[in-house]
C-alpha cells in the first residue's frame, strides 16, 4: 500500500505537468509512450514470447501512427499534405499484420489468428482508445476536459478500494476478480461521481467556465461504470493467461496496463458525450 500511494503521489503531478500546462504535443508523446509499452505488457501476456518480443515493434509503430492521425486532424495541419500520412502509414502496418499471416501460415514463426488479433488489439483498439484523451486535448479548454476520465477513473478506483474494504460482503465478479464486491463497486460508482461534482468547481477556479452539473454527474457515472467494466475485463484476460500483473513498471500498481485499464474504457466513452454536448 505505502508503495501504492507514493507512486500516485509522483505520478499525478506528472500526468497533470504533461496533459495540463505542457503543450498538446506533450499528451501525444506521452501517449505514445503508455502505448508502447502496454503493447510490449499485453502481447508478453497473450502470446507465445517468441511472438512477442518479434512483432511488438509493429504494434508500438502502429500506435504511434494511430495517434499520429488524431494529432495531425488538428485545425494547424488539416490543410497540409502531411496530414494525411498517418493514416496511410497505420493503414498500411495494419495491412502487413494480416499479410504476414496469410505468408507465414503453416511455418514455426507463423502468427495464429489469436496472436493476430492480439497484435490488433495492442496496436489500434487499445490505443484508438486512448486517443480519446488526445482528442479531448484538443478541444476547446481541452488542458480542462482531458482530465475528466482519468477524475471518474481513477476517483471510482480509489473509492471502490477503500469502499471494498470497509463494507464489502458480496461478491461482484468472483471468478474474474475475487477481491471486487458490489458493496465497493458502488462506492465507485458514487467515487466518479463526487470527483467530477468537485472537479467541477477546480474548473471554474481555472478557467472561469461553469461547466454544467448535471452532464458532471452523469460523466462521473458513466465514467466510473466504464472504468470499472475495463478494470474486470483486463482481470479476465489476465486470469485466462495466468499472470497477476501485466508489468511491475509502477511498484504496488502493476504495469501501465494495470493502471489505465479502467481508462481504455472511459476515455472513449467521455469523448464522445463531450464532443457532442453542450458541457459548459
Amino acid at each position: 500500500m505505502v508503495k501504492r500511494i507514493l507512486v500516485a503521489v509522483l505520478g499525478v503531478p506528472f500526468l497533470l505537468a504533461v496533459l495540463v500546462f505542457a503543450p498538446y504535443w506533450a499528451t501525444y508523446v506521452l501517449l505514445c509512450a503508455l502505448c508502447i509499452i502496454g503493447a510490449q505488457e499485453f502481447l508478453h501476456a497473450v502470446c507465445r514470447e517468441k511472438v512477442a518480443r518479434q512483432w511488438t515493434g509493429l504494434a508500438g509503430t502502429t500506435a504511434v501512427f494511430l495517434l499520429a492521425t488524431v494529432l495531425f486532424s488538428e485545425e494547424r495541419f488539416a490543410a497540409t499534405p502531411v496530414a494525411e500520412l498517418p493514416f496511410w502509414f497505420c493503414a498500411g502496418l495494419v495491412l502487413l499484420t494480416f499479410l504476414v499471416m496469410v505468408t507465414r501460415y503453416g511455418r514455426a514463426d507463423a502468427l495464429s489468428f489469436s496472436d493476430t488479433c492480439a497484435l490488433l488489439i495492442a496496436g489500434v483498439v487499445i490505443p484508438l482508445a486512448l486517443s480519446s484523451l488526445l482528442r479531448l486535448r484538443l478541444l476547446e479548454y481541452g488542458a480542462g476536459l482531458v482530465l475528466i476520465p482519468l477524475v471518474a477513473a481513477f476517483c471510482s478506483d480509489t473509492m471502490a478500494l477503500f469502499g471494498g474494504m470497509a463494507l464489502g460482503r458480496h461478491k461482484l465478479a468472483p471468478l474474474a476478480s475475487p477481491k471486487k464486491t458490489v458493496e465497493g463497486a458502488l462506492c465507485g460508482l458514487a467515487g466518479g461521481m463526487a470527483g467530477m461534482v468537485l472537479y467541477r468547481i477546480v474548473f471554474f477556479l481555472c478557467t472561469e467556465v461553469a461547466l454544467n452539473v448535471a452532464w458532471c454527474l452523469l460523466l462521473g457515472l458513466l465514467g466510473a461504470a466504464a472504468g470499472q467494466l475495463g478494470d474486470l475485463v483486463f482481470s479476465v484476460v489476465k486470469r485466462e493467461c495466468g499472470i497477476k500483473d501485466y508489468g511491475r513498471l509502477l511498484p504496488g500498481h502493476g504495469g501501465v496496463l494495470d493502471r489505465f485499464d479502467s481508462v481504455i474504457f472511459a476515455a472513449p466513452l467521455v469523448w464522445l458525450i463531450v464532443s457532442r454536448i453542450a458541457l459548459y
